[in-house]
């Protein structure tokens, strides 16, 4: 699988990032097993995951994800050839809260958020940590230090910002430059082929979708990348409808394309998506949950599609 460069040390990550949301819960253990061995005989490196999933699942504590990931090490010995990353930010701060009651990105409960997550997961270091949301009510200087504690301690090689906007990234550069403190070096938001409908609020909470903005902004900043959440929309393509906030023209003008490429390219939609993403200027790295190996090697072969400059330029040009 290829790979590009990711941070200040080039750190080299596959172009699929395996999403591990649902491993150990929705997946059982033989199937999370069987889909991570997999991942990495296809030569995939790079594998991501959050100190809450899923805690919104009948009686999840959000520790699952963690803990099946933290026994895959121990079993398979897998922990040195995986580029692994984990989030803090969406953790409830009490048992039942939800979403609004987030943890904070508070200088103290990064670190601590950190060493529960290296607990469960078996290891004594993470290679990229998330701030898994933008916490307005921290300020920014303190979220900075944070994750440069983090960093300082050789706890995590990098730290990245999820469901950020380029603009907030930027006054968090400019936080850590002036510190002298770890600076962000990659985005994860919530990005796709079609395109919701403008101004159209998605029913998942806290999803931030990337923006035009966001991805010059990753274009002109080496090294980084965004990591694309939802890149095939939980099935939608294929099997689930899509859902209100894609009720618009481009919606079936996107999709008319998308057929014509993948019927000339003999792939799937999915794959074609998946092909799509990672043909940008902006090193785009598709995050992919599956749910089985056969699932799996289809997102494998996607991102290994090549389309022509006819095909990519028809499929971004529909309205």
């Amino acid at each position: 699988m290829e790979r590009i460069a990711l941070g200040p040390d080039g750190v080299g990550v596959s172009r699929l990032c395996l999403g591990a949301m649902a491993l150990g819960t929705q997946q059982d253990e033989a199937a999370s097993f069987a889909i991570l061995d997999r991942f990495v005989e296809l030569g995939g490196n790079f594998i991501d995951t959050a100190n809450c999933y899923m805690f919104w699942e009948g009686d999840g504590t959000g520790d699952q994800s963690e803990l099946l990931l933290g026994r895959w090490f121990a079993a398979r010995g897998t922990r040195e050839e995986v580029v692994l990353a984990t989030k803090a930010g969406r953790r409830p701060s009490f048992p039942g809260g939800g979403m609004e009651h987030s943890e904070p990105l508070s200088r103290a409960r990064i670190g601590a958020a950190l060493e529960e997550s290296l607990a469960r997961l078996g290891t004594d270091r993470v290679d990229l940590f998330w701030a898994h949301r933008d916490d307005r009510d921290t300020p920014l200087e303190e979220t900075v230090a944070g994750f440069d504690d983090a960093v300082r301690a050789g706890k995590a090689r990098m730290v990245g910002a999820s469901n950020y906007t380029a603009w907030r990234v930027q006054q968090a550069l400019g936080v850590a430059s002036g510190a002298g403190a770890a600076a962000y070096t990659a985005m994860q938001n919530r990005y796709s082929y079609l395109k919701p409908r403008p101004g159209a609020v998605l029913p998942e909470g806290g999803h931030v979708h990337a923006e035009p903005t966001d991805l010059d902004f990753i274009a002109n900043t080496p090294g980084s990348a965004l990591l694309a959440y939802s890149s095939l929309l939980s099935g939608a393509y294929v099997k689930k409808p899509l859902g209100e906030h894609y009720a618009h023209p481009g919606t079936e003008a996107r999709l008319a394309v998308l057929d014509e490429v993948a019927s000339e390219t003999g792939a799937t939609r999915n794959q074609v998506v998946l092909a799509w993403l990672v043909a940008h200027e902006a090193p785009i790295v598709p995050l992919v949950g599956v749910s089985s190996v056969a699932q799996l090697e289809e997102a494998a072969a996607g991102v290994a599609l090549k389309l022509d400059a006819e095909q990519w330029r028809r499929l971004s040009a529909a309205a």
